[in-house]
């Protein structure tokens, strides 16, 4: 039910989202991809959001900075080329995007606009959660790397989703949030690994994909 749409940046940067629902919905979101680009996954997540909850949503195609229409396997060598293309984009630059998506669905009427992030889109959703004021509520999905930024304030309420098995974000980065930033609302899942809510990959767990997304929903509902 999505279709892609094209944005421009502040900094004049062309670059292609994945848009889903319109104008008349109650909330709107910006959707912030994987490492592996806006995938199949990531455009579902857009669809269901606007047609099982009233979404307007925008997904950005962050690797446009880097190389355009990039959409990278769920395997080793899809992450290691996806490092690579985020190694090419600064953080002002992803803000820059994200900024621009969250422009156009104020610009569509939306005063108030949640972010939601998946892995490197976790950092990048906590990122723009401490360093603008864009949006009114941000929550991340198993978002590496933000135990080394938790020192720094969020602006607004943020929820932070974890597996417990994740081999990629130790329980000691989730205890380092947890110590530098009680006010932000930390979830673990104990059985689940990484990327726990994508249905494509191996460690999709299903109970705890279910209760993050129930959770997400009514934390957006509260804030939005």
């Amino acid at each position: 039910m999505g279709r892609l749409i094209s944005l421009t940046a502040s900094d004049t940067h062309h670059f292609s989202a994945y848009e889903a629902g319109d104008a008349k919905a109650r909330r709107a979101l910006v959707v912030v991809q994987e490492i592996f680009g806006l995938t199949d996954h990531i455009r579902a997540v857009c669809d269901e959001l606007a047609e099982r909850h009233g979404y307007h949503v925008i997904a950005p195609a962050l690797f446009d900075r880097a190389e355009r229409d990039v959409v990278l396997p769920y395997d080793s060598e899809g992450m290691t080329e996806g490092l690579a293309l985020r190694e090419k984009i600064s953080p002002d630059a992803l803000q820059a995007d994200i900024t621009a998506a969250c422009h156009a669905l104020n610009h569509h009427g939306h005063s108030k606009v949640g972010i939601l992030g998946f892995c490197w889109g976790g950092l990048v959703a906590w990122e723009a959660a401490t360093r603008t004021r864009n949006f009114a509520a941000a929550c991340a999905w198993y978002g590496g790397g933000i135990a080394a930024l938790s020192h720094e304030k969020p602006h607004y309420p943020v929820q932070l989703h974890f597996g417990g098995e994740d081999d990629h974000i130790p329980h000691t980065d989730i205890n380092t949030i947890r110590e530098n930033r009680p006010e932000v609302e930390i979830f673990v899942y104990d059985d689940a690994g990484h990327g726990f809510g994508c249905n494509d990959r191996p460690s999709f767990n299903k109970p705890a994909r279910d209760l993050a997304h129930e959770r997400s929903m009514a934390f957006f509902e509260a804030h939005l």
